[in-house]
């Protein structure tokens, strides 16, 4: 499993050196994004005419490193107040930015952005943007300081052993969590056909194991979801489909994760205790039966491990 992002975090031979030590980052690599010329060279984007920024594509595992730690980590290696300069680079080459290809990650980046921003007395300038374009820079940029282990870098180089020892363990014991879960529940249905007793054991056994706020499932009934096997406080009985969250992910038929409930366009509030939320459709064959949905007291705290794992449940149901 991977993901995407692009990091604009000035000199980029730097900023990729300190990212590839990160257990989780699968691979890197160095190159120009958004600006308006095609296939640019160095030279060309070092005059600062090309509206490009030195930039880091990084390929990672959600399931070793989630995208907000990565991005934490972004913020430690950049002063996010400075506009077009990091350390003694200057211009809008070295700009700092976000930029995205999966449309679903943004509002964990704009959660990122209002936790560092509370952190300044200053505004951020980090630019975030969807990836317009990229281009790869040429072959001797890449990798540059294991290259040239005494080149030229604007980081220091305990910045890079920090780094190298960090260590998402969040995400990784979310992850070892979910493989007991699995093989708990693969052992409880066993032999089971029916679907509600499944889904009971599987809502009490989520529920038990990482103290959600809330985890139940909708069944879809009648051409509308209707309350099944849940853990936690009273819920809506009736959901309408293609209304909030759960009408949502079942009319889209796909996993929505929403970091903050709040934000959601015609969020149906069950509970004011509510803040963040991920809904999984459960399939029978092509047909959509059902939903798992499960809320947290906390923004943001499912991401794509949780995604992951939990559409691995969903596919055990009957």
């Amino acid at each position: 499993m991977e993901q995407h992002i692009y990091l604009a975090a000035g000199c980029f031979w730097g900023a990729e050196h300190f990212f590839k030590q990160m257990d989780g980052v699968l691979s890197t690599e160095v190159g120009f994004a958004n600006g308006h010329t095609d296939n640019p060279t160095y030279q060309q984007v070092y005059t600062d005419t090309t509206g490009y920024a030195e930039t880091v594509h990084i390929c990672f595992d959600p399931l070793r490193i989630s995208l907000l730690f990565l991005l934490q980590m972004y913020f430690k290696a950049i002063d996010p107040t400075s506009l077009n300069q990091q350390g003694e680079d200057r211009g809008t080459r070295y700009r700092t930015g976000i930029y995205y290809t999966n449309p679903d990650d943004l509002p964990f980046i704009r959660h990122a952005m209002a936790l560092e921003a509370a952190r300044h007395s200053k505004p951020l300038q980090v630019e975030v943007e969807p990836l317009a374009v990229f281009y790869r820079a040429e072959d001797y940029h890449q990798n540059y300081l294991d290259v040239n282990p005494d080149g030229y870098c604007h980081l220091p180089v305990a910045l890079f052993d920090y780094a190298r020892e960090a260590r998402d363990l969040e995400t990784l014991q979310k992850a070892e969590k979910y493989r007991l879960v699995l093989n708990q529940l693969r052992a409880l249905l066993e032999g089971e056909t029916d679907p509600t007793a499944c889904m009971a054991n599987a809502a009490a056994l989520l529920h038990d194991t990482f103290r959600f706020w809330w985890t139940g499932f909708y069944r879809v009934v009648e051409g509308e979801l209707l309350l099944g096997p849940f853990q936690g406080p009273v819920a809506c009985m009736h959901i309408a489909f293609g209304k909030g969250v759960c009408g949502s992910a079942w009319k889209e038929a796909r996993t929505l994760l929403v970091p903050d409930v709040e934000q959601f366009p015609g969020h149906i509030a069950c509970s004011a205790a509510s803040r963040s939320e991920i809904v999984v459709p459960l399939r029978r064959g092509t047909d959509i039966v059902a939903v798992l949905d499960i809320d947290s007291q906390h923004l943001a705290h499912f991401d794509h491990a949780d995604r992951h794992f939990l559409e691995e449940v969903a596919a055990l149901l009957p």
